[in-house]
């Protein structure tokens, strides 16, 4: 049977699970939610790059990305970020779509999908 690789578990979920080298990686915020939504995005993709390379591996890997924010007229200033963010010609499979979030400050939330 092939070995799963759980890190940051608690009872809800994990922060990122590896199997088989893909590392999939739970929805990720901001800590600072006083931040606009390009704030937000820079913090949460900040946090992706830690997580990818905790997991060994990078944004060059992405598979998946889905993105949900809290106001889809704001989803142009998030790729204002996000597409920067990117490495050439390596962007991922990707949604983006309006949420209802769990703390009304949260204005982005997003999760994706590597390899290894």
């Amino acid at each position: 049977m092939s070995k799963i690789t759980r890190q940051g578990t608690n009872k809800i979920l994990s922060s990122s699970v590896e199997y088989h080298n893909f590392v999939y990686l739970a929805g990720m915020t901001a800590n600072d939610l006083s931040k606009d939504i390009k704030g937000q995005t820079e913090e949460v993709l900040a946090k992706i790059d830690a997580a990818l390379e905790a997991n060994g591996t990078d944004k060059t890997r992405l598979l998946t990305a889905t993105i949900w924010v809290k106001n889809i007229a704001e989803r142009g200033a998030m790729n204002e970020v996000w597409t920067p963010w990117l490495a050439e010609g390596q962007a991922p499979a990707r949604a983006c779509v309006e949420a209802n979030m769990a703390d009304p400050r949260i204005l982005v939330e997003i999760m994706v999908t590597a390899c290894r």
